[in-house]
């Protein structure tokens, strides 16, 4: 009698297979977009990139739309993942406040921020990558804006507290594009200082611990 639980043994590798594949297409898909921008990123690159096929690229993304459509994807997860990575490591106490500041300063640094830029100005001038691309990048500045308000502790219906969040955030964003052309780490550590002296008289005020105890 034949083994019944064989095809099932057999679809799972295959399947396993299938995702490590795409996997592996997307992560290439990331790193080509900082290096080649949007026109250069095609799929074949990407596959000869990640060591795959052309045929079996084309399997998973019959055109590069669809690969930049899931590699847009893949950013938004991975930068939204690292965000909250980055949050379960910080310290509490007094220098919580300076630390989440650091954290948020240093968000839009690094290759998946590179990547994202480089989307960012092909969609600007193309309709139909910026179709994609902006629904994304307003859900990763969502998530970015609702985890400073909740790593930082402060009411957000406190008059300003949401605008020096966000201000803190376009900070960042404006931090990140000065650190393309040069390691920006040494300059970005003083304005952490600065900007956290700065707002704390504000966001104190607004501490949801301070009112609830009020």
């Amino acid at each position: 009698m034949p083994d019944q639980g064989q095809p099932n043994a057999v679809r799972e590798p295959q399947q396993e297979r299938s995702r490590t594949t795409r996997r592996r297409l997307l992560e290439a898909a990331t790193a080509c977009l900082p290096e080649l921008g949007w026109t250069r990123t095609t799929v074949a690159v990407v596959a000869e990139r990640a060591g795959v096929s052309r045929g079996a690229a084309q399997h998973h993304f019959p055109a590069r739309e669809d690969l930049v459509t899931a590699a847009v994807q893949h950013i938004s997860d991975v930068q939204v993942a690292e965000l909250h990575e980055k949050a379960a490591q910080l310290p509490s106490g007094p220098v919580r406040t300076e630390a989440v500041v650091a954290m948020l300063l240093d968000l839009y640094t690094g290759p998946t921020f590179r990547a994202a830029l480089h989307l960012w100005v092909a969609a600007s001038t193309e309709e139909q990558l910026g179709a994609i691309v902006r629904p994304l990048e307003a859900h990763v500045g969502r998530e970015a804006h609702r985890t400073a308000v909740e790593l930082l502790g402060v009411d957000e219906t406190v008059q300003g507290v949401r605008e020096t969040v966000q201000a803190t955030l376009d900070l960042a964003r404006g931090l990140g594009l000065a650190n393309l052309l040069s390691d920006d780490a040494a300059r970005r550590r003083k304005i952490v200082r600065q900007w956290t002296a700065l707002i704390e008289p504000t966001l104190a005020e607004a501490s949801t611990g301070a009112r609830s105890a009020g």
